[in-house]
């Protein structure tokens, strides 16, 4: 708790959607740290309330409150939202309607709060250009405390809210709607992103850290159970398997690791600021940082009275994921979880994950002889190239793994998504799956498994297109979400509270197609809506991956070979010094 009266800058972190997802979000506790460690700054929090509360907040008149001091949002300099998921834009446009803010950014003054927001969506920022003042593109540990100080100077010399924005539009990795122009062509298609004012940049590069920051090391605990209820330390950013689908594995490169000693340090501090009980070791491939057995190992030494429990989310498909977890403690095994992702080798090469079935049988046969005998896969349908052949090759996966005989069968469960071509990856040029090919694929996945008994959970198509259309949308799409949520659309993300309709009805008020924007194939020669958003991977490189997918050729780990070249060759340093020169 911060004096309120004595701070300079008072900021409102803002998680679109409800305290128990929001608090295990991990960028929140990171930045809520660095704020707070800043003199003069205050840091408080705030969470979408669900549809109950709002509808008692409306009929009080109460506005949406931040946690620590419960003063109204409309109060505060800097609201940030972090935007991981497309589907929380409406809860955006509610929470600042409960707030009192004007939804449109055109429509505040010097009174209002900053509106800026963070996190992986703002890759592509288009769709929420309308309502959002400013976007932090990339990892925020650094630009966020320039961010801070350009605004206590301008809030200490006074002026209006024009000059703050062009100020802040010279610090790189903020990207200010307002200055920039979207021309159509004819068809649909963008024409042209054109900056309108000298400050703004034809390209925005996100920002990258050179090293991991120290970690926060004394998050707010929860006081309800959240959906991550532990610790959680970041172990490494970035991935350099390069699955061709992953947005993640593009946008957060290149692959940086926390020392060991720090990761040692970290968890004990969590341990005793906390009283946590089980930490996670996150990133995106924790199997791939270097040693993370004997981290893990010297771990479970360490607090081996405490006890401790330690996580290890994305395991590769290999026995020694199986042997790592095997190492752990545990009172009673949990499941393991892999990623397959296609259920034939033909389509893992494509998307350049190549783990060959015999690796995948094994891998489930040596769980099995270690005890564990709770499986989840994880798989996608709808991808690049995929047959209804390739389909059926899901059950026959999964019929073999259930006629393993070793000592137990194993139990499966199966979780299918729909595959979603994102921006700034090889597949952003991809048209999605057709309702009805997709129906029809999930439908022969539900004949082919019954017979086999292995649990299969899937999402609704519609929520996909949505997904497919706020993720690859262009400036226009802002109408659309507007639209949705005067229609009453929010929390589109749990299913009792999706509206398909209303969007549809959005859709067509604003005279757009989602069609347009989701089962469109994409010339690899027009301009996307997020081609002034520079993630450092080049635009060559992706097209390069885009034709390796449809030549069935892969692409080596780079972290293994030589340099692929993607574009981030000036990173070399931090690549663990593997980069090799190309032939």
């Amino acid at each position: 708790m911060k004096d309120w009266q004595a701070a300079e800058v008072k900021v409102a972190l803002a998680y679109p959607d409800l305290y128990e997802i929001g608090m295990s979000n991990l960028a929140l506790p990171i930045l809520y740290d660095l704020l707070n460690r800043q003199p003069g700054v205050l840091a408080e929090r705030v969470f979408a309330p669900w549809v109950d509360m709002e509808a008692a907040m409306r009929q009080a008149a109460i506005p949406l409150l931040s946690l620590e001091s419960k003063q109204p949002l409309a109060e505060f300099d800097i609201l940030g939202f972090s935007l991981g998921y497309e589907l929380t834009y409406t809860n955006v446009l509610n929470m600042l309607d409960l707030a009192s803010i004007p939804i449109l950014a055109s429509e505040r003054s010097e009174s209002h709060p900053l509106i800026i927001a963070g996190g992986s969506c703002t890759l592509n920022p288009e769709p929420m250009a309308d309502f959002i003042d400013l976007f932090v593109i990339g990892e925020g540990e650094e630009v966020t405390l320039k961010l801070i100080e350009t605004f206590r100077r301008w809030k200490g010399e006074g002026g209006r809210r024009e000059e703050l924005l062009s100020k802040l539009a010279t610090i790189p990795g903020i990207y200010v709607p307002s200055l920039y122009e979207v021309n159509y062509h004819p068809d649909g298609s963008v024409a042209g992103i054109t900056p309108t004012a000298p400050q703004a940049k034809p390209s925005i590069q996100q920002c990258i850290v050179a090293e991991l920051p120290p970690p926060a090391v004394r998050p707010v605990v929860p006081y309800v159970e959240v959906i991550h209820d532990r610790g959680a330390v970041e172990i490494q950013r970035g991935c350099t398997r390069g699955c061709r689908f992953c947005q993640a594995g593009i946008i957060y490169r290149p692959q940086r690791h926390r020392p060991p000693q720090q990761v040692t340090e970290t968890v004990g501090q969590l341990i005793k600021n906390c009283g946590y009980s089980e930490v996670s070791l996150v990133s995106l491939s924790t199997s791939d940082y270097p040693d993370i057995d004997r981290l893990v190992n010297d771990l479970v030494k360490r607090y081996r009275d405490y006890p401790l429990t330690l996580s290890l989310p994305s395991l590769r498909i290999d026995s020694f994921s199986v042997s790592l977890m095997n190492s752990l403690r545990f009172a009673k095994k949990p499941g393991l979880t892999f990623a397959p992702e296609a259920g034939s080798e033909r389509l893992r090469k494509v998307i350049n994950k190549a783990v060959p079935d015999e690796e995948i049988l094994g891998t489930v046969a040596a769980a099995l002889d270690r005890g564990w005998i709770n499986f989840k896969l994880y798989f996608m349908v709808g991808l690049p190239t995929e047959t209804m052949e390739d389909v059926e090759d899901i059950v026959r996966l999964v019929s073999k793994l259930r006629n393993l005989k070793r000592g137990g069968q194993p139990r499966i469960k199966l979780s299918v998504s729909t595959f979603i071509p994102k921006a700034h990856t090889p597949f952003q040029w991809v048209a999605q799956n057709s309702q009805e090919e997709l129906k029809l694929k999930y439908e022969t996945l539900k004949r082919g498994l019954r017979s086999i008994k292995a649990q299969l959970s899937w999402e609704a198509t519609e929520t996909s297109l949505l997904e497919t259309v706020l993720s690859r949308g262009d400036r226009r799409m802002s109408e659309v979400i507007h639209h949705a949520w005067q229609l009453g659309c929010t929390f589109d993300a749990w299913h009792e509270h999706f509206s398909y309709q209303n969007w549809l009805r959005a859709f067509d008020k604003a005279g757009l197609d989602p069609g347009f924007y989701a089962y469109r194939q994409r010339p690899l020669g027009e301009l996307l809506p997020w081609s002034h958003i520079d993630v450092g991977v080049s635009p060559a490189f992706l097209k390069q991956e885009y034709q390796r997918t449809f030549e069935g050729k892969e692409t080596p780990d780079c972290s293994q070979s030589q340099c692929n070249a993607c574009g981030l060759e000036q990173w070399q340093p931090l690549c663990q010094g593997k980069y090799k020169e190309r032939d």
